[in-house]
């Protein structure tokens, strides 16, 4: 008995374990970042952003700077991770039962929702509007790595909480970029992505399991994703969902096989996302220097910090105490209200996703480096506020 209880909750440890200790790597490289952009050794850091870097031959080649490569190229590899936990969530994890999947899909609705809506009231009619997007999405890793400095005092429930809301924002903020910030569209590159993604989806139904081929798949697909003006990174989730993760090849199958594509390719890139990956991106994205003009008076910095830091939490404890109140959900086992505003607080860490929908939203305009003030003092201050909220309201089990 125990054995079985170990090998259903020993994947979501792992993960979290994963996540909170890439958080801790997250938090340290976007300090360096920062403090490297606003040293005298700044224009090295700018260099070394935009210097450019060629892959491919003749007419195939693809010259990018290097931050470039790392949001459109390396990121594809987050947005690949992320589609997997979607669906396996959504196929045998907690996204998977109705009534419990019910709180934090509902919750994750009202924390993209009211945020968004409080950054559009303060920029509405400025140049700042197109950055909406921007508070919407909570930082799995970031937000796990501050849960995980209270230990055993925070109930296993509330983990999954956090996590699947964060799973289900996620899956939202994806959906937003795939429609809202994909500019320029060529109709027949992304012709040939969509192709390439029904090929992989009719393979993995007619009992395909050969990881290379969806491997081939999947950079042919990106290639044609970067050419269409949908986002490259897009091509990471349509790959996931592609990706078979049972013996029959329907994710509803009873009997799932770990040697599957989808667990293995889940299981080798945990921690070279966790790891190199986001840290890679915050190294790149979260330096910039501080100036006059990125004031914290500016509409799209007030935007992004009210976002995160008042509009996540109330839309995802609203959401979920009206979902309690309307009897359609509950509140996880173990977990008490003021817990689950901590965690609510906690969604206010916005850093990953909010960055790189700021990228989309602004290119390389000074109005970046108002979103990026907003998103890491939103962040910041969410994370101070959520963990001591948390800390006064958790005790050890032992003192319970």
């Amino acid at each position: 008995m125990k054995r079985d209880i170990y090998r259903l909750i020993s994947p979501f440890q792992a993960f979290v374990n994963a996540e909170s200790a890439g958080g801790v790597i997250l938090v340290a490289t976007a300090v360096a970042a920062f403090a490297w952009a606003n040293s005298p050794w700044a224009p090295v850091y700018e260099a070394m952003k935009h210097m450019p870097v060629s892959l491919g031959w003749g007419a195939y080649a693809l010259s990018q700077s290097a931050l470039h490569w790392v949001n459109d190229g390396l990121m594809a590899l987050f947005f690949l991770l992320v589609g997997l936990e979607i669906k396996r969530e959504v196929a045998r994890g907690e996204l998977s039962d109705r009534r419990a999947a019910t709180l934090p899909v509902l919750a994750a609705l009202g924390g993209m929702v009211v945020p968004a809506l409080i950054y559009a009231a303060i920029n509405r009619g400025g140049q700042g509007m197109a950055g909406w997007g921007i508070p919407m999405a909570t930082d799995i890793a970031f937000a796990l790595g501050i849960m995980a400095l209270l230990g055993n005092r925070v109930p296993l429930g509330l983990k999954v909480f956090l996590t699947a809301l964060a799973i289900a924002d996620d899956l939202g903020a994806v959906l937003v970029i795939a429609v809202f910030y994909s500019h320029g569209l060529h109709w027949g590159a992304l012709g040939a992505a969509l192709g390439l993604w029904l090929g992989a989806l009719a393979y993995s139904f007619a009992g395909g399991r050969r990881l290379p081929v969806y491997i081939v798949l999947g950079l042919a697909m990106w290639y044609f994703m970067l050419r269409s003006g949908v986002h490259a990174t897009v091509a990471g989730i349509l790959l996931a969902l592609a990706l078979p993760m049972t013996r029959s090849g329907r994710p509803q199958a009873e009997e799932v096989d770990h040697s599957q594509p989808l667990y293995r390719v889940e299981h080798a890139l945990e921690g070279w996302v966790a790891y190199l990956v986001v840290p890679l991106f915050a190294l790149f994205n979260a330096g910039f220097r501080l100036s006059d003009e990125a004031g914290f008076a500016a509409p799209v910095v007030l935007g992004a910090f009210w976002g995160l830091m008042l509009g996540k939490p109330l839309g995802v404890f609203g959401a979920a105490w009206l979902a309690v109140r309307a009897r359609v959900a509950d509140l996880p086992a173990g977990v008490n209200w003021r817990q689950l505003l901590g965690a609510a607080v906690l969604a206010g860490i916005g850093f990953t996703m909010s960055l790189f929908v700021a990228d989309l939203a602004f290119g390389e305009s000074a109005l970046l480096d108002h979103a990026k003030l907003g998103v890491l003092t939103g962040s910041l201050a969410s994370a101070i506020v959520g963990l001591a909220l948390l800390g006064a309201v958790s005790r050890a089990p032992g003192r319970r």
